[in-house]
């Protein structure tokens, strides 16, 4: 049975109406997260790529494309039946597999001295015959090389530590190994396993055979860049049968496609060629997305009957492959597939919102009446902080710890105010930079534009003294909490999470919380 573009298009639609655009979705940027209200958890974040490919998967499987897993080693000699002349230019490109030879280890009078010195004790006879017998079963494969150090452990009867001395000191053979190529190379085109899949089945199944993989292509470039990486995943399909022809090609495309937003397509010849596909059928797919415009994203052609013929397959075959990644550049915005790949080794810029999620307290009190003597010391410490010294102001009482506590709120010496004026200062992240101001003119783009932490000066004191109050209660003692003038955030009891801090430091931006806070609170306990 044939299907028309709308048909696929209709059925790509019917499981993805609105997947793309309508939230929330798992193509949102990082930046965009959901936070969640428990401290410390936000909304998880599917990898770009790997989003993408879940929804090219779903859309084939909706299409009625079964999954396939194609092989991914691939014989060098499959590539001249493939690409023909065309493959010396190829093989330029693949990556050869390679491995380290089995070295032929002998065991002469001397290095049996040198076991015998580093084990302290001489071998029988016996376990030097089963030391050779052992190195020699490892020299045909019969030990697994990860399984070397365990066998000779028991021929020795010694620790693992021991046998790995051994064969660094007395058998220089493992260390001067070097890997030897196969003719075995890594799959560049998805072209590569389909042939052979098309060869074992195309005649043992019913026809059409409509198939796809999603799966990664290795590519020995000269340098990665900006559009280029060593591994990428193509998103390839086949139709194999009798009336397949290249209008097929076009009917996927669009159907595929649209279910990725993008509304019109234009088909047009690829100068490229490969020698694989029948002349003047390899065409380029380009569609046009809301967003970004006309854009290159598949190229799809009928299988050279030729190539074909060396595998067995008698009949017409449509292929078509998508590069995942230079989809997923679209949905995000991504000028480098490197970082789009690889965020980690690029970290992006952080919001002002987001760096003001870092900013906490760096004590708080744990218990109910705790966090009540907190608000209580700031409610008294800011109706009264212009009260000349000496002075001192209750706080608060009650019952912390299992132990009755007076809190007050002081200044001893004279011509001093009860708080210093930074008290009244709060904290904003403004431009990258985390900043402590009052409520002045001269801040007011500061105080407008940055985001607000929530907490003042005044408040995160407050916590600091709440807090060592509350433990020294719990061990029945008095204390005096005292903060004058601040310098780094700790002086006022605020910490910036390390990732925050080091893109503020990195970003040449700054934290300046200094200012005169001379805030004073005592707790003293109560019969």
């Amino acid at each position: 049975m044939r299907f028309n573009p709308e048909d696929w298009k209709k059925k790509a639609h019917e499981n993805f109406e609105g997947a793309w655009h309508e939230g929330p979705s798992v193509l949102t940027p990082a930046s965009h997260a959901e936070t969640y209200p428990c401290k410390g958890y936000k909304r998880a974040q599917a990898h770009p790529v790997f989003a993408t490919i879940n929804k090219l998967r779903e859309t084939y499987l909706s299409m009625g494309f079964d999954e396939a897993e194609v092989p991914v080693i691939i014989d060098e000699k499959d590539i001249y039946r493939q690409f023909g002349p065309e493959a010396m230019a190829v093989l330029d490109r693949v990556f050869y597999l390679g491995g380290l030879p089995r070295p032929n280890v002998g065991i002469a009078r001397d290095r049996l001295d040198k076991i015998n010195g580093i084990l302290g004790k001489t071998m029988a006879p016996a376990i030097e015959e089963k030391l050779r017998e052992t190195l020699h079963a490892y020299k045909k494969s019969e030990i697994d090389g990860d399984e070397l150090t365990f066998e000779l452990s028991k021929v020795l009867e010694t620790d693992d530590g021991v046998v790995v001395h051994i064969l660094d000191d007395v058998f220089p053979e493992f260390r001067e190994l070097a890997p030897e190529s196969s003719r075995s190379t890594l799959r560049s085109h998805m072209t590569s396993g389909w042939f052979l899949t098309l060869g074992s089945i195309w005649d043992k199944s019913p026809l059409p055979i409509r198939m796809f993989s999603v799966d990664r292509c290795f590519r020995r470039e000269q340098a990665e860049g900006p559009t280029r990486l060593m591994t990428y995943h193509s998103a390839s399909c086949i139709i194999a049968g009798d009336d397949v022809t290249i209008e097929d090609g076009k009917a996927v495309s669009e159907a595929l496609l649209s279910a990725f937003g993008y509304t019109d397509f234009r088909f047009q010849p690829d100068e490229k060629r490969s020698k694989y596909y029948m002349p003047d059928t390899q065409t380029e797919v380009y569609a046009r997305h809301p967003v970004h415009g006309w854009v290159e994203v598949a190229t799809f052609g009928m299988y050279s009957p030729s190539a074909l013929a060396e595998y067995g397959v008698g009949v017409p075959v449509m292929n078509l492959g998508l590069g995942v990644e230079r989809l997923a550049m679209i949905a995000y915005g991504a000028n480098d597939v490197r970082q789009l790949v690889y965020p980690q080794f690029f970290p992006r810029p952080l919001s002002d919102r987001e760096i003001a999620r870092a900013v906490h307290l760096r004590e708080e009190p744990s218990s109910p009446e705790g966090k009540l003597l907190a608000t209580a010391i700031a409610k008294v410490a800011a109706a009264n902080g212009s009260a000349q010294g000496p002075c001192s102001f209750d706080a608060w009482e009650g019952t912390l710890g299992g132990t009755r506590v007076k809190v007050v709120v002081e200044e001893t010496e004279s011509n001093a105010k009860l708080c210093g004026p930074a008290c009244a200062n709060e904290i904003f992240v403004h431009d990258g930079s985390v900043l402590g101001v009052p409520d002045a003119e001269k801040w007011k783009q500061v105080r407008i534009e940055g985001v607000p932490i929530g907490l003042s000066y005044l408040s995160a004191v407050s916590a600091l003294a709440a807090a060592r109050i509350e433990e020294a209660a719990r061990t029945g003692k008095e204390t005096t909490v005292q903060v004058k003038m601040a310098k780094l955030p700790s002086d006022i009891n605020l910490k910036i999470d390390e990732y925050a801090m080091r893109f503020v430091t990195d970003s040449k931006k700054k934290v300046d919380v200094r200012g005169p806070v001379f805030l004073s609170v005592r707790s003293a306990i109560l019969p």
